[in-house]
């Protein structure tokens, strides 16, 4: 219900929006839909100035071509109901939460509580911990901690961390870490444990340390300052559930196949987009947020760190979770403190365990924004009435007394009145002692938070209202959702299934894509002379390779003959022989050498360039599909506004 609740509220701001808007601030009409001025000058701004290349920047006039066909899309994914699918209704809604949680909650920060985080943002903590987990109810808490403080004795006699972290630790990924963390920084654990690993010094282990699992001892075991963050993009090959060997081994040669694509000048963002298997990022051509080291696995982050240069590239590198080719974008330090001061505010605001005590300062906040306002007397009666309830168990006042409290006003917010009748359902699913003796004070603290809920309960509601960033914010992941599926559906997947309309789109541009100059052959590594004598015999005598290799190969492996065509500069074995280039680190003089022939150039096989010509294909259907658009809708730009606008 309460992403149902959220989406219509989002309809509801949009529709708001468009219905203000006069015929002089509408710059485009889509058949019956009209987009206004401010948000394509919004959209216009942001895209433009997000740009590297300044060559890439668009004037308002073509700018509003890329707009139109923007806009097209998303409204052919509303024609064919992509907006009322339930995976689309969940993610959308999954993002506003995220989006709009900034929103609802705030923190009065001080400086030396900034100033901290940032000393805890240069450093990187390893550690590991015990977990000594509380029941439900928390009501064996002072059992908890004499369990934690036995435990600590037994390890300050002489037991292993490891091994008392195996025998009582409730955290379930004991089994596999033993207790071990690994490196984090600020932000990455619950407050008090972030504080407590902080604060301890290396090679100690901290006393009982409180958090809503229960309660850690924990073990520093190393400090070393932070590396920075890192941009990367990649391209990744994910293992299935429960992947054979086989099926892992395949996903190698494609991760391989597409590293030599690479390696050969292929665009990385677009083989992400058509070949990578993380669906998230591949639309952003495998471009993955900002990270540090510690916030990755460790196989994945130790490779984009070890990147030396913005736009290098790793060889394909293994995690647990399949294949990845990395590139590096962008790389920062830890900022300075001026620079960082903004940016740990706005983390210290989302930070519950921060910001947990400053929350009803901030509803209070709202409450005087919203003139909020409690009728004691409504109140009193409903909580007179509640106590009664709980008293006399399955006995209740008569239904016209109780309709009478019921159907009152508790509170005024906004000029919006909530009635007890809320009030009642809301608290039959809190858990009430009611074997309290200060049970009006326990009722009384449950009418809080009900207030408190209700207070943030509206403001969400009112966030596109209230915020203009957040309402175009909303309609971009509205509209970039709905054209990612279509986009994915129409172009990008139907692209690489669709065999017969590659072939024959290949069949009429062979020839874009063409090998250099190129050794075509073998690339001989033998074991010893006599081995050579052997395989030089057998060359000439014309054997077959593989007869050659199962003869010389018979009791143990004395010789391998790879086959395969080289340009310039892919193999030392072959530039050394071919080229002059440098003979290679290792080589074996004599022993390895090459059989073949130069060839000229020739163009690529649909499989030699097969990434290549599926992007090439999409963009294709994806033209095509753009120009049928147009066709189908009437559209109209206000020319006169639209010369207003001043490029950027």
């Amino acid at each position: 219900m309460k992403n149902i609740v959220a989406l219509i509220v989002f309809f509801l701001g949009s529709f708001s929006l468009l219905s203000a808007q006069t015929d002089d601030e509408i710059i485009l009409t889509i058949g019956n839909n009209k987009y206004s001025t401010e948000e394509f000058v919004r959209i216009y701004e942001k895209n433009n100035n997000n740009l590297f290349d300044n060559s890439e920047k668009k004037t308002p006039k073509e700018y509003m071509e890329l707009f139109i066909n923007y806009k097209l899309k998303v409204l052919e994914a509303e024609r064919l109901k992509m907006d009322t699918a339930k995976a689309f209704i969940d993610e959308l809604s999954g993002y506003r939460d995220e989006l709009a949680a900034p929103y609802l909650a705030d923190i009065t920060y001080n400086a030396e509580m900034v100033e901290e985080t940032y000393q805890r943002m240069k450093t990187e903590v390893k550690a590991s911990h015990i977990l000594v987990s509380l029941n439900k109810d928390a009501t064996d808490t002072l059992a908890a901690y004499r369990k934690a403080i036995k435990i600590r004795d037994e390890i300050l006699n002489g037991k292993k961390f490891e091994d008392a972290a195996i025998e009582y630790s409730n955290d379930p990924s004991v089994k596999i870490n033993k207790g071990n963390l690994g490196y984090f920084s600020a932000f990455q654990m619950v407050y008090p444990f972030e504080n407590a690993a902080f604060t301890t010094p290396v090679g100690d282990i901290s006393m009982p340390v409180r958090t809503m699992f229960g309660y850690h001892l924990i073990k520093v075991v190393d400090k070393r300052p932070a590396k920075g963050k890192i941009k990367v993009a990649h391209i990744m090959k994910m293992f299935p559930k429960n992947a054979s060997e086989e099926m892992k081994a395949n996903l190698k040669r494609q991760i391989d196949s597409l590293y030599i694509l690479l390696k050969q000048g292929a665009d990385f963002g677009e083989l992400a987009k058509t070949n990578s298997d993380d669906k998230r990022s591949s639309i952003q051509g495998g471009e993955l947020p900002w990270f540090n080291s510690s916030r990755m696995i460790p196989e994945f982050a130790e490779q984009a760190f070890a990147l030396k240069k913005n736009g290098d590239i790793s060889k394909p590198v293994l995690t647990p979770f399949g294949y990845h080719i990395i590139k590096r974008i962008d790389y920062r330090e830890v900022p300075s403190f001026e620079k960082a001061k903004k940016e740990i505010e706005g983390r210290i605001k989302k930070d519950p365990e921060r910001s947990q005590y400053n929350q009803k300062m901030f509803i209070n906040r709202f409450k005087k924004e919203y003139n909020f306002k409690i009728f004691d007397a409504n109140l009193d009666a409903c909580l007179a009435y509640l106590e009664d309830t709980y008293k006399e168990g399955l006995t209740s006042p008569e239904t016209t007394k109780k309709d009478s409290i019921l159907n009152k006003a508790l509170f005024e917010l906004d000029n919006l009145q909530f009635n007890a009748n809320v009030f009642e359902q809301y608290i039959k699913g809190q858990t009430v002692n009611k074997e309290a003796k200060g049970l009006h004070s326990e009722l009384m603290k449950h009418f809080e938070a009900w207030v408190d809920k209700e207070v943030i309960d509206y403001e969400d509601r009112i966030l596109e209202q209230k915020y203009p960033e957040f309402r175009y914010l909303m309609q971009e992941y509205y509209d970039g959702i709905l054209l990612f599926n279509l986009s994915d559906s129409k172009i990008w997947t139907f692209a690489t299934r669709d065999s017969v309309g590659l072939r024959d789109y290949y069949e009429k541009h062979k020839g874009k894509y063409s090998w250099g100059e190129r050794f075509k052959g073998y690339i001989i590594k033998c074991k010893d002379q006599e081995t050579k004598d052997e395989v030089d015999k057998f060359f000439a005598a014309g054997i077959p390779v593989n007869e050659i290799l199962s003869e010389i190969n018979k009791a143990d492996k004395r010789v391998s003959i790879e086959e395969g065509a080289w340009e310039k500069n892919s193999n030392p074995i072959v530039d050394y022989f071919v080229w002059d280039g440098k003979k290679p680190k290792d080589f074996k003089e004599g022993l390895e050498f090459i059989r073949g022939d130069k060839i000229g150039p020739e163009p690529k096989t649909l499989e030699d360039a097969r990434g290549l010509y599926i992007s090439d294909y999409q963009n294709f259907l994806e033209e095509k599909w753009v120009k049928e658009l147009r066709k189908k809708y009437k559209i109209k730009v206000n020319k006169k506004i639209l010369k207003t606008i001043t490029s950027v």
